[in-house]
């Protein structure tokens, strides 16, 4: 048995009994995806610090434990209030799986459709058949290949043409139970000239397990869609957020990634642009303690006139350690391409890390693209200037910390999200506290 196969044998194991649970066993289609997931899963196991894009993030903490469905549901509703929006309807997924009696889907315009996965798959699975598995492959990497295999159940959102959400959808992906395993896979469906606000909260009240969630996204003509994503999960927790869109000529994404919470976690953003349509990436990860977060992003310019606009920001502390991948392809044909990638970095700790690497791959040469990184510390003549004004030297280094990280809470439209994550960031690293 190869290093991959024994890295990967209990949860191969331990999937026997599962699969008989996963929704969709009597679709042919499906189970002949999960098995292109399976498969991929088994050669090669859980990625590892050998691959690429890999390089900077070991997750041999998930070959130690082995993570599994929770057998319980059950959810403090007052613990929760806290993180829901009063200004948005909300769809709960508790241990990975819908939770109807939490949801919050009264209001709902005719040409909005929001329903769990199993639902979808149970009653009419042909609308979904052609969708999952359309903007990400289990090639992409074995978390991909997993998620394929393990999920079991997930959001399907779908907004008709023409059509505009009166305000945002919330979906908060819960985890209640110790070394529970979350597996999701979530497809949001903007038709022609439609509108949508989506807001993803991952929350956490056990202490250790495991979230694998994999977005896929499809934008028709001239639709938008803006996309949060607060990743505010336990202290020991594992977590994988991949999101992948394609986006039809003239069409709008905008996301906006803020992770402030795990022990480990991975965020994937991959975006394909077709004529004239634009991409939005803000993010902000702020990191103490031994944290690890890993931000990897892919912006595909494909076809001429595309524009987008990345900025991602990292704060990091004591023996924190933050990743930053960022790749902007401009492929050939792809004339008048304007993209612009920006990665700010600032350590608070002489034991802190940042790894960052920005690629532009173009192969056009009427293009407008440029691409900057920075990792520092704070000025000395910044701090020396407040101290000047009468603040001690405690309190600048802090008011020029939260100065940094606030610039990406304020690109933040929802205000009533706005301030949630304002609360996070001070409360998960007291050193910004004014």
């Amino acid at each position: 048995m190869i290093a991959a196969e024994q890295s990967a044998y209990s949860y191969l194991n331990a999937y026997q009994d599962l699969a008989a649970s996963l929704p969709g066993q009597d679709l042919p289609w499906l189970q002949q995806l999960r098995a292109e997931g399976l498969t991929a899963f088994a050669e090669r196991g859980f990625p590892n610090i050998r691959e690429e894009e890999w390089r900077y993030t070991n997750l041999a903490a998930l070959n130690k434990t082995v993570f599994a469905p929770a057998a319980e549901q059950g959810v403090d509703t007052e613990w929760l209030q806290q993180y829901r929006l009063e200004d948005a309807y909300s769809v709960v997924l508790v241990n990975g799986r819908f939770d109807s009696a939490l949801s919050a889907l009264a209001g709902l315009s005719d040409g909005v459709s929001v329903r769990s996965l199993t639902e979808v798959l149970a009653q009419n699975p042909e609308s979904i058949a052609g969708r999952l598995g359309q903007t990400v492959a289990s090639s992409e990497h074995n978390l991909i290949a997993f998620n394929q295999a393990w999920f079991a159940d997930g959001v399907v959102i779908e907004v008709a043409a023409k059509q505009q959400l009166d305000k945002p959808i919330q979906i908060l992906h819960v985890a209640t139970e110790a070394n529970a395993l979350a597996v999701t896979r979530n497809v949001f469906v903007i038709n022609d000239q439609a509108e949508a606000e989506i807001i993803e909260s991952y929350l956490g009240s056990a202490d250790s397990y495991f979230t694998a969630s994999v977005n896929e996204c499809l934008l028709g003509r001239n639709a938008g869609l803006t996309l949060y994503k607060a990743q505010l999960e336990a202290a020991k927790a594992q977590h994988f957020g991949g999101t992948y869109v394609k986006q039809a000529s003239d069409s709008r994404f905008a996301h906006h990634n803020f992770a402030l919470g795990s022990l480990l976690a991975r965020t994937d953003i991959h975006s394909d642009l077709d004529k004239a349509s634009e991409c939005s990436l803000n993010g902000l990860f702020v990191a103490s303690g031994r944290q690890h977060l890993d931000n990897h992003t892919r912006i595909n310019h494909l076809q001429p006139h595309g524009i987008s606009r990345e900025f991602y920001k990292g704060v990091l502390d004591n023996k924190a350690r933050g990743v930053f991948q960022g790749r902007v392809i401009v492929a050939e044909g792809a004339q008048n391409t304007d993209s612009e990638m920006n990665n700010r970095n600032l350590l608070l700790s002489a034991d802190a890390e940042v790894d960052t690497k920005p690629q532009l791959e173009i192969y056009n040469d009427d293009v407008k693209c440029s691409h900057g990184v920075t990792v520092g510390q704070l000025e000395e003549k910044s701090v020396f200037y407040l101290q000047s004004r009468g603040v001690d030297a405690e309190t600048a280094r802090n008011i020029l910390t939260f100065a940094f990280a606030n610039e990406m809470v304020d690109k933040v439209e929802h205000a009533e999200l706005r301030g949630l994550l304002l609360q996070e960031l001070l409360a998960r690293f007291p050193a910004m506290s004014l």
